[in-house]
């Protein structure tokens, strides 16, 4: 799926978009990058991911986490009954909304269905 998620993001760049990131896809990132690959990782060293890190903040927009993405994460996973895993999604459609960003690149769109103000761009689509 990486190449057709590159696609995407060139696409989105040519076209004029400003791509964004929270801390939280960076946190995510790193979870997955240095855990190993027996255990659904990518096996990378901290010091590999550190350096990728580096490249997606040089090319990204790093919105701030700010006081206000806690109350508003609070308010979805109360108004949408959200538990388990998905209170991680919840908390990126709290930065969203709190960033007032609407759009989202995901190839999981379902796990933002319940929140009416994130609108989801499947990278297949593009």
């Amino acid at each position: 799926m990486h190449a057709v998620a590159l696609a995407a993001v060139k696409k989105l760049f040519a076209n004029g978009h400003n791509i964004c990131l929270i801390p939280q896809n960076l946190i995510e990132f790193w979870s997955v990058a240095t855990r190993p690959a027996d255990r659904n990782g990518l096996g990378q060293t901290p010091e590999k991911v550190d350096n990728d890190v580096g490249v997606l903040e040089s090319i990204f927009t790093v919105l701030p986490d700010n006081a206000s993405i806690y109350p508003e994460w609070r308010r979805l996973v109360i108004a949408h009954s959200v538990s388990g895993k998905q209170v991680h999604d919840a908390r990126i459609a709290a930065a969203m909304n709190v960033h007032q960003i609407t759009n989202i690149l995901t190839f999981n769109g379902d796990d933002f269905k319940r929140f009416p103000s994130v609108t989801v761009i499947d990278p297949e689509s593009l």
